[in-house]
């Protein structure tokens, strides 16, 4: 039996009670995170709430956990955007090969090289704002990773015995693909999916301190940032409670990849 990695037990504790808390705020908070109140407006961590308040009175620790749900809502859809679509992409070429593989591999290259945040902005100029601009534009950036990833994992299934002999016996590219392809890299596509779900994290901040994912009074850590960035002199913990909240979630699921990575990778577990 295998040991599981610290590593996986400290990352799921982390992401687990972020996603728990992001799912309690849909029925509950300590405070209304979207009422104003200024006569508790500035008020210091542990004075008014356990994290305080922010200039206009509202409770931050529950625009934290309101926040959670946005921000981990985002990233994990625009990464199972993306994800989905590489992934398609990555089999479909290291199943049919020649041309087909080489053309698929430029065009990621070029979407590769488009950042989220320029990719928001291009699309905002079409779409506008909000939270379908960012899930499109993250989940864009991520369909190239994931596509290079699913291409290499597929080559090397498709070099095996067992795969030969199933071409041998009449099965078809898709067939292989469903029955041996796919379920031999799906390991190696959730670890890359945790990992990539962080990212997505940092991206959606970005995104929401530069105005182009959710529109107020909708919470999200990135808009906190930018909201507070001119009070950091006299309250700075209107911006350490929404950046530790952005480290700590990416850090939590950085760790569970990692963590899923050493129990399913027979070489690193050997290794460690």
């Amino acid at each position: 039996m295998k040991k599981i990695p610290l590593s996986l037990i400290i990352g799921g504790v982390i992401t687990g009670t972020l996603v728990g808390a992001a799912i309690v705020s849909q029925f509950w908070t300590p405070g209304d995170p979207t009422a104003m109140n200024i006569t508790q407006r500035m008020k210091g961590p542990g004075v008014s709430g356990l994290l305080g308040t922010d200039q206009i009175g509202r409770d931050v620790f529950s625009i934290i956990m309101a926040g959670a749900f946005t921000s981990l809502g985002i990233a994990f859809l625009a990464t199972l955007v993306g994800s989905t679509i590489g992934t398609i992409i990555g089999v479909a070429a290291a199943a049919v090969g020649g041309a087909f593989d080489r053309f698929v591999m430029a065009v990621n290259g070029v979407l590769f090289a488009f950042p989220p945040i320029l990719s928001a902005i291009l699309l905002g100029a079409l779409l506008g704002g909000g939270p379908r601009t960012a899930i499109i534009a993250i989940g864009l950036f991520m369909v190239p990773v994931f596509a290079r990833i699913t291409r290499g994992a597929a080559l090397q299934i498709w070099s095996r015995d067992f795969v030969q002999a199933a071409r041998m016996a009449g099965k078809g590219p898709v067939l292989i693909t469903a029955q041996h392809i796919l379920p031999n890299i799906s390991a190696q596509l959730i670890v890359q999916l945790a990992i990539q779900t962080g990212l997505g994290i940092l991206s959606e901040a970005g995104l929401s301190y530069l105005g182009m994912s959710v529109a107020p009074p909708t919470p999200s850590w990135g808009r906190m940032l930018f909201e507070s960035q001119t009070y950091i002199s006299t309250a700075p913990h209107l911006v350490l409670a929404p950046g530790l909240a952005i480290c700590i979630a990416v850090l939590g699921l950085n760790l569970l990849g990692d963590g899923l990575r050493d129990l399913t990778d027979p070489r690193r577990s050997q290794a460690s």
